[in-house]
């Protein structure tokens, strides 16, 4: 009895000493933990710079690209409802004073030419006065062009030219509208506003919705909000303009110890840490480590230099920390600004490691006894 009391007793200290060895190595956790991630500092030889949040850095690092046209487009005229451009359809209506004209058909007073397509190199025929340039030149000073071209067979002849909506000044429009397509730019379409709302209007609420004018090899990004509440954001269209709507994709990602881990969509707003942090249910009360809040991020080398104070010229990893223990971390976090990309997390306190390790050695130690019993 002693001899297998004491094998018994040898069975369940390696039993527990072998689980609690496990246990402390591969517990299940949300991520690292603090003291790991200061081990992938660049001073510990990684390739992270991990910075403790302070005045200077919410200053630093409160880079916030902004949404918005540039002066080129700004600057740009409207378009001139009345002028005529290549690919334009015309419709041109004569008037002869004879019985038996040039163009009129017995009994008819009036030789009717609809649906004239401008070419590309901007000219038009007509019967009897030949190939005209009709591009470049308003319906009104075309009538003249005409009028004087058949003067010279017809005596006294009446033009009237009338534009016809064509494809010489368009806009695609395209994305979240209520109806997609090519749209020629006429006098109540001639800026952006008004060319949404001749597609059917935007089909997504207000706040995520980004609107893309792209013109060449330039482009423009507004949110729909800041183009209804600045008149300098509703720009003249050009021919040829792209007009894309888009929901916003800007977000930033949780995970950790926190309410909620998830991506989690910006909007149009600014928000700052502590927002960020409210928005996915707060720090978890059970497991967070208020002295391990982390958001992740790769800096441009312009936000880079500044933070460091000193010359960065390429894409730099920050993992910033932020304390809410100390008596002024609420204050820099809600200082904090969040941007897009950004990964918001937080550690588990230490105590949760603990306290898992000991569940681990205690279920050990039971299964140990059970095991020790079977063996009896």
């Amino acid at each position: 009895m002693t001899v297998s009391f004491r094998a018994s007793a040898v069975f369940r200290l390696v039993m527990i000493g072998s689980l609690a060895l496990l246990a402390a190595c591969a517990l299940p956790r949300s991520g690292p933990n603090k003291t790991e991630i200061f081990r992938g500092s660049v001073e510990k030889g990684g390739n992270t710079h991990v910075i403790y949040v302070n005045d200077h850095v919410t200053r630093a690092s409160a880079f916030a690209p902004a949404f918005g046209f540039s002066a080129s487009f700004r600057n740009a005229a409207q378009v001139g409802a009345d002028e005529i451009r290549a690919g334009d359809r015309l419709g041109l209506a004569i008037w002869e004073n004879v019985q038996d004209g040039l163009l009129t058909s017995a009994g008819a007073s009036s030789a009717q030419l609809t649906e004239i397509q401008v070419d590309s190199d901007g000219f038009i025929f007509v019967p009897y006065a030949g190939r005209i340039r009709a591009a470049g030149n308003t319906p009104d000073r075309l009538r003249q062009i005409i009028t004087d071209q058949l003067s010279v067979r017809t005596p006294d002849p009446q033009v009237s030219v009338t534009r016809v909506a064509g494809d010489g000044a368009t806009v695609s429009v395209m994305g979240r509208v209520g109806a997609q397509g090519v749209y020629p730019i006429e006098r109540p379409t001639r800026t952006l506003s008004a060319m949404l709302a001749r597609a059917g209007g935007v089909t997504i609420p207000p706040e995520v919705a980004v609107i893309t004018v792209k013109r060449g090899a330039e482009s423009g990004k507004v949110w729909l909000t800041d183009l209804y509440t600045s008149p300098a954001n509703d720009i003249a269209l050009r021919p040829g303009d792209l007009v894309i709507v888009e929901e916003d994709q800007r977000a930033f990602t949780s995970l950790g110890a926190l309410g909620g881990q998830t991506r989690v969509p910006l909007g149009n707003e600014v928000i700052n840490a502590v927002e960020a942090i409210a928005m996915v249910g707060g720090l978890s009360t059970q497991l967070a480590d208020p002295t391990g809040v982390f958001i992740l991020r790769d800096e441009p080398p312009s936000v880079a230099s500044r933070v460091l104070g000193r010359p960065v010229s390429t894409t730099t990893r920050f993992a910033y920390v932020l304390d809410l223990t100390r008596p002024n971390g609420l204050f820099l976090a809600r200082d904090f600004i969040i941007r897009d990309g950004d990964t918001l997390y937080v550690t588990e306190a230490p105590y949760v490691q603990w306290q898992k390790t000991l569940g681990a050695i205690t279920g050990s130690a039971a299964t140990a006894d059970r095991l020790s019993n079977l063996g009896n």
